[in-house]
């Protein structure tokens, strides 16, 4: 019996399309999803009041967890304040705080080194900030050399904890140190520092003894007895003895190394090196305090927070942690003002100026 078109066409239809033959435009018919596929699509679909209320649920957790750690940290610094010496240590090393500060000083490194070389530029040419943070890192990575060395060991980890409690202000860098610490550190530094500070003027006075001409021996003579005596000197007497300091026995490179060894001191770097390392030094670390005194210049002492400001009076030779801002203020004004008029070649003047500046400056209450 024979089929009719629309039938022969629907028979065909059930085949599949490949008894349709190869034809042209042909319809091909829609696929059909089946029941595994849509219970995968609902498994995904999540309320989004479900999402809402677990992070909240998060944060009122951690909420709860930082009151209860403030007052931990509180009860054990009460009762137990050495116990809490030793947790402060630790927790300031494994926190995050000083790790992610060391790795946003690192970052702003790079960049700076990436302005450097795309523009070509030279240190002295960086901005104030950039300069001071360029120095200050470089004294930082010096400063965990040993502790990264000591760490090279298997299982030396325990040792590296050990000897970061019992000397944290000679392995930690700043980014861990706690506020206390940093005030207590660098009064011990300045304590260090200051005991150096009557061998140098007492060099410079031995050294003038030797000087040919009269009248500039009779005046740094006199200068150095007034500060042996107590007294601060003015700007206009040190510029007045400036010739001496740029030509005679009294430039870095022919001073006695004890005398080296002094300033050596004055701007924290170690003294048992040989002569001729020990004046390298000291001139290369003069020239870089008088090239940020210029960066400063421009940048102006207004700019500078009352942080910077008393970094700065620090770096130069003034522990001003517990001066007012007046005062550092004046200091530093007057430190400028005699940088910026001296040359390259007067840097031993500098290094000095260092000690006779801030020896009888205002001090701490006792």
């Amino acid at each position: 019996m024979a089929l009719s078109r629309a039938a022969a066409r629907g028979v065909l239809w059930r085949l599949g399309p490949a008894a349709l033959g190869p034809r042209r435009g042909r319809m091909e018919p829609l696929p059909v999803l089946g029941a595994s596929r849509c219970q995968v699509f609902r498994s995904q679909e999540r309320p989004l009041s479900s999402r809402a209320t677990s992070r909240a649920l998060v944060a009122a957790v951690a909420t709860v967890a930082r009151r209860v750690n403030a007052r931990y940290e509180r009860y054990l610094e009460r009762s137990f304040p050495r116990f809490y010496v030793l947790y402060s240590t630790f927790t300031s090393v494994l926190c995050p705080t000083g790790i992610q500060a060391l790795f946003l000083e690192v970052k702003e490194i790079g960049r700076i080194r990436f302005r450097m070389s795309r523009q070509r530029l030279k240190v002295q040419q960086l901005p104030y900030r950039d300069m001071e943070r360029l120095r200050q890192f470089r004294r930082d990575a010096l400063k965990a050399i040993p502790i990264g060395i000591i760490a090279i060991p298997p299982f030396a980890n325990f040792l590296v904890i050990v000897l970061m409690y019992f000397f944290p202000r000679q392995l930690l860098i700043r980014y861990f140190w706690t506020p206390q610490q940093q005030l207590e550190f660098l009064d011990v530094y300045d304590s260090i520092r200051r005991d150096s500070y009557p061998d140098v003027v007492q060099s410079l006075a031995l050294a003038a003894q030797s000087l040919p001409e009269p009248r500039p021996r009779e005046l740094l003579q006199q200068l150095c007895s007034q500060v042996q005596g107590g007294a601060r000197p003015r700007l206009a007497q040190l510029l007045a003895v400036r010739s001496l300091f740029s030509g005679s026995p009294l430039v870095l490179n022919r001073l006695q190394v004890d005398h080296v060894r002094a300033l050596s001191q004055v701007l924290f770097l170690t003294p048992h090196l040989p002569a001729v390392l020990l004046r390298h030094r000291l001139l290369s670390h003069i020239l870089e305090i008088r090239h940020l005194d210029r960066a400063l210049l421009r940048l102006g002492l207004g700019q500078l927070s009352e942080e910077e400001l008393r970094a700065a009076c620090y770096l130069r030779g003034l522990n001003a942690t517990h001066l007012g801002r007046a005062e550092c203020w004046a200091w530093l004004e007057q430190w400028l003002q005699l940088s910026c008029e001296l040359q390259a070649s007067e840097a031993s003047l500098l290094a000095h100026s260092m000690v006779l500046l801030s020896l009888n400056y205002s001090r701490p209450s006792e």
